[in-house]
């Protein structure tokens, strides 16, 4: 088929047009900002990309048309190209029915859901499927380090996914991951977010039963036993296996069964992996943070339902490499090292600061100062959903910089008055660099935090910092 996707440049539909093309169709895609790193690595496959949304991309009616359009769920009615599709009666489908209909039957399909982790955890389970021989397929939200691509078919019925909970297009409002009918669940943690398209937590719950209840009864759902809005979604019925994650070793122990880690390094680095009260082993690797050790054990359990022994698992996660931007160590300039982690919901600031706080050392001491800056760049962060946790988030930290963007819809600099560490607000990148690059001494550390590209701050901040 000629396959053309509208709005090409999102990692998940790049991704999805990486795997069309594997399989042999005609790929071509549009977006309203072709740029690298997906441009580069869609164009190296062939994959032809075209500046904006002039209809005359989609061939004339009746002559040269797309077989079918896939149309992503940024694209929204007004569009030319979507209403040029409407109009002409061009066969269309969202990204995820795309997956579920022409790549996914037929394949054991492993998701990865939760609020957070779900880039990390599912790069974690396709490297340890990989490293065990399964070789198999993956669309992951980011670009795993150990594979250098976001998708790939792969050369076994296994599949694994990173499993959104945001909504599949304009015209399915449906979360993405209800297409994928998945064998192996794994759902990391639940909170509110997306505040664009979700009312509120019950909302997502909702959601996150319609998935459940696609996973067949010889399946596994792997979920975590202290995380009550899970537990409320677990109660609205689940018909599967299921197999459960504590995620402090105090309870795992006092259950007797189910995951849980016995954390060696305060960072993280080093920990024990327990299955139902005995030890699988110890993983010692260089990532950081409670919620990589989470991240982990769950890869660990999803990966022992297609019957990779955990031993395995954790002598695979010693060679693993995160995907970027998860606490990625950009340059280390005049003795800082500069962070760059895609953090932007309160939850996952504090425990990657947390990580960080262990490896760096009590604030005040001689190993340097950990200095935040932050970018509220998600829609549930513009619109201030967040606002009164955030502050709390950081206090870990010796000291934040918060960008004030103009789309921000509250004042930011009022709700960090009551922050435990000192908090400066700023609304030019500019200002920005030049304050950090002033305070930063050897032994500091800086971690840029952001979902989107911080207007090109990572860069500008090294070269000011040399």
């Amino acid at each position: 088929m000629h396959v053309h996707i509208l709005g090409i440049c999102g990692t998940f539909m790049g991704g999805l047009a990486l795997l069309a093309r594997a399989m042999g169709h005609k790929v071509t895609g549009s977006d309203a900002n072709v740029y690298p790193p997906m441009s580069t690595q869609l164009e190296e496959q062939g994959i032809e990309l075209i500046q904006g949304f002039d209809p005359v991309q989609l061939g004339k009616e009746g002559e040269n048309q797309p077989d079918v359009v896939v149309i992503g769920n940024a694209m929204s009615r007004g569009n030319p190209c979507v209403e040029a599709v409407l109009n002409r009666g061009i066969n269309y489908t969202s990204g995820p029915q795309f997956l579920s209909e022409y790549i996914l039957p037929d394949r054991w399909v492993l998701a990865v859901s939760g609020t957070h982790g779900k880039t990390s955890t599912s790069s974690m389970l396709a490297w340890v499927l990989e490293y065990c021989g399964y070789e198999p397929g993956f669309l992951i939200g980011g670009v795993p380090q150990n594979f250098g691509v976001s998708a790939r078919l792969g050369h076994s019925p296994f599949f694994v996914v990173e499993a959104d909970e945001y909504d599949s297009a304009f015209f399915d409002k449906r979360s993405k991951f209800v297409h994928y009918r998945p064998r192996t669940l794994v759902i990391n943690n639940l909170e509110f977010d997306h505040a664009d398209i979700f009312a509120d937590l019950g909302a997502i719950q909702r959601q996150f039963n319609h998935v459940i209840r696609t996973v067949p009864g010889e399946g596994k759902v792997i979920w975590p036993a202290e995380v009550e809005a899970v537990k409320d979604v677990i109660e609205l019925g689940c018909w599967s296996e299921q197999e459960l994650f504590y995620a402090t070793s105090i309870a795992g122990k006092q259950a007797g069964k189910g995951w849980y880690a016995n954390t060696i390094a305060a960072d993280g680095h080093e920990f024990e992996v327990m299955f139902d009260g005995e030890s699988q082993g110890i993983l010692n690797w260089d990532l950081l943070g409670q919620h990589n050790i989470e991240n982990a054990v769950m890869a660990i359990a999803a990966a022992r339902h297609v019957g990779v022994l955990p031993a395995q698992a954790i002598e695979a996660l010693t060679q693993f490499a995160p995907p970027k931007r998860r606490l990625e160590l950009l340059d280390t300039v005049s003795g800082i090292a500069v962070y760059d982690d895609f953090a932007h919901h309160p939850t996952a600031i504090a425990t990657t600061l947390q990580g960080l706080r262990a490896k760096v050392g009590e604030a005040d001491n001689a190993s340097g100062k950990l200095i935040v800056v932050l970018e509220p760049r998600s829609n549930t962060m513009k619109s201030g959903v967040h606002k009164d946790t955030l502050a709390a988030s950081m206090a870990l930290a010796d000291c934040a910089f918060l960008y004030q963007a103009d789309n921000i819809g509250w004042d930011m600099s009022a709700n960090m008055n009551h922050a435990s560490i000192p908090v400066t607000v700023m609304t030019e990148i500019t200002d920005i660099i030049n304050a950090v690059s002033s305070l930063a001494q050897s032994g500091d550390t800086i971690v840029i935090m952001s979902n989107g590209g911080f207007n090109g701050i990572h860069q500008k901040l090294i070269s000011a910092l040399a």
